[in-house]
C-alpha cells in the first residue's frame, strides 16, 4: 500500500502538460536584474560596484549573517548600476544590473558533462562549499541550505528525506530534473548525508511519475542506505511536515523544527546543485523553471540563469496568449501573481504559470455556510474559516492562539471552499500581521 499523510489534503487537477518535454537551454539575456535577496533571511551584501568587470560564477554580493546566502553572477559583462527594482512580490528590492558579454565563465568551475562519483572532503569541507555557493532550497521555500545541515545544539539529524513529489499542479521541473540528472541527484543526496552525518536516507516521488520512480529505483542500487519510497498522489504532500508524516509516520510538534523529530528534508533540485557545487565547483546562479498554462503553446521545462527577465521565457514557450488574465510565479496553488513579466527569475522560481481570463476569474464570494470542509482538508489541523474571521476583524492576539503560524499556506482550505471565500489571502494578512508582533517581542 502507497504511503501518503493522513490530515487534510485535496487532489486538484494535475495538468502536467510540460512532464514529457526535455529540460531546454534558454538563450542568454543581454541586460539582467540579479537581486541580492533570494532567500530566506538577510539580504546578502553587495561587493561589486558600478563598471566592474565580471565573470560568471563570481561573487557578487556576500551572505549577511547566519540566516543569508551568497549571490554569484549568472553573467558575464559589466556592472551597469546598483538599483532598486520590482521583485516578484511587487517590493522594491536591491539588485545588481549587469550588460551580459559573452559568457565567460571563472576557471574554477567544471563545465564539462564528466560524472564525477567521488572526492574526498569531509562533513564540515562539504557544508563550507554548500555555504559557499550560495544554496537555498529549491522547492520554492528558498531557506539557505547550510542552515539546515547545522542543527541547533542538542538536536541531531536521523534521516535524511528528499522531496521529488512535486505536488503542485503544472509544475515539471523536478519530474524532468529527475529523468534527466537522477545520477547527479543521489551523488547530492550522498554527499547531504555525509554532511549531516545521517546513515540513510529517503527519496519520496508520487506515483504520477512512475518514470522516475523506476529510473531513481535503478540508479539507487548501487547507492548504500538511499531508497526510493513511492507515495500516493495527494497535495500538499510535497510539503515538509506532509513528506515527513508520509514517509516516517511521525509528525513534527506544531512550532517545531522537523530536526527535532531526527529529519532534515531537502529538494531534488536541492540535491543536484549540492552536487555541482561539491563536485563542479559550480556557484547556484541558474535553476529548471516550468512554463506553462492551457493557453500556452509550448509548454516547456527550460535551464535558465538567474537575473533573466521572466517575458523571455514566456516568449521561448510561444508567446503571451492575448486572453492572459494573470501571470503566476510558481503553481495555482501556492503561486503568487507577479505585477510584470519584467521581473527576473530567483532561486525561488520553480515555474512560470499563465492563466486565461475564464480560469482567473473569481466566482462571487458567498457567506460562510459552515460546512467544515476547509478544516477537513487543512493539512495543519487548523481552522480556516475562524482564522479568516479573526484576520477581518484584526484580532491578532486569537489569530496568533489558533496557530496561524503553522498555516503553510498550501491553499487547499480556498480550493475547498463551495463559497469561494478568499480563506488564504486573509490567512495569509493574518500571518504576516502575528509573525511582525512575534519578531517586535524579541
Amino acid at each position: 500500500m502507497l504511503k501518503t499523510f493522513k490530515k487534510g489534503g485535496v487532489h486538484p487537477a494535475e495538468n502536467k502538460l510540460s512532464a514529457d518535454k526535455a529540460i531546454l537551454k534558454l538563450p542568454l539575456t543581454s541586460k539582467a536584474s540579479i537581486l541580492v535577496s533570494q532567500h530566506i533571511g538577510a539580504p546578502a551584501k553587495i561587493i561589486v560596484n558600478k563598471g566592474d568587470v565580471i565573470k560568471v560564477g563570481q561573487l557578487i554580493a556576500q551572505s549577511a549573517g547566519f540566516v543569508s546566502t551568497n549571490i554569484h553572477s549568472p553573467f558575464s559583462g559589466k556592472v551597469a548600476r546598483i538599483d532598486t527594482i520590482t521583485d516578484n512580490s511587487g517590493y522594491k528590492k536591491e539588485a545588481v544590473i549587469i550588460n551580459v558579454e559573452g559568457d565567460e565563465w571563472l576557471d574554477t568551475i567544471d563545465r564539462s558533462d564528466t560524472l564525477v562519483t567521488e572526492n574526498n572532503l569531509d562533513a564540515k569541507e562539504i557544508t563550507d562549499k554548500i555555504l559557499s555557493a550560495g544554496i537555498v532550497g529549491l522547492g520554492g521555500a528558498t531557506f539557505p541550505t547550510h542552515v539546515k545541515l547545522m542543527p541547533p545544539p542538542g538536536l541531531k539529524a536521523e534521516i535524511l528525506l528528499i522531496n521529488g513529489v512535486e505536488c503542485e499542479p503544472y509544475l515539471t521541473s523536478d519530474h524532468r530534473l529527475m529523468l534527466e540528472k537522477g545520477e547527479e541527484i543521489l551523488i547530492g543526496t550522498k554527499l547531504i548525508m555525509k554532511s549531516l552525518h545521517v546513515e540513510k536516507a529517503v527519496i519520496g516521488i508520487e506515483k504520477n511519475k512512475p518514470d522516475a520512480i523506476k529510473l531513481l529505483s535503478e540508479l539507487s542500487k548501487k547507492y548504500k542506505n538511499i531508497s526510493i519510497c513511492p507515495l500516493k498522489v495527494k497535495y500538499p504532500q510535497g510539503g515538509e511536515k506532509q513528506l515527513i508524516k508520509a514517509i516516517t509516520g511521525y509528525e513534527v510538534p506544531s512550532g517545531a523544527l522537523p530536526v527535532s523529530i531526527g529529519a532534515v528534508v531537502n529538494n531534488v533540485g536541492t540535491a543536484f546543485a549540492v552536487y555541482e557545487a561539491v563536485m563542479k565547483n559550480k556557484p547556484l546562479f541558474e535553476r529548471v523553471v516550468t512554463v506553462t498554462g492551457q493557453a500556452i503553446k509550448e509548454p516547456s521545462n527550460f535551464r535558465v540563469r538567474l537575473g533573466t527577465p521572466v517575458s523571455e521565457l514566456i516568449e521561448a514557450a510561444g508567446g503571451l496568449p492575448e486572453d492572459t488574465a494573470r501571470i503566476i510565479s510558481g503553481g495555482p496553488m501556492m503561486g503568487k501573481a507577479i505585477a510584470s513579466a519584467d521581473v527576473p527569475i530567483t532561486k525561488g522560481t520553480s515555474g512560470i504559470l499563465i492563466i486565461s481570463e475564464k480560469e482567473g476569474h473569481r466566482k462571487p464570494i458567498g457567506n460562510c455556510i459552515r460546512c467544515g470542509r476547509c478544516i477537513s482538508v487543512c493539512p495543519m489541523g487548523l481552522e480556516p474559516y475562524l482564522l479568516m474571521a479573526l484576520s477581518e476583524i484584526k484580532n491578532w492576539e486569537h489569530v496568533e492562539s489558533e496557530k496561524v503560524m503553522d498555516c503553510i499556506e498550501c491553499g487547499s482550505c480556498s480550493y475547498t471552499c463551495p463559497a469561494n471565500r478568499p480563506l488564504l489571502d486573509h490567512i495569509r494578512f493574518g500571518k504576516n500581521k502575528v509573525s511582525g508582533i512575534i519578531r517586535s517581542r524579541k
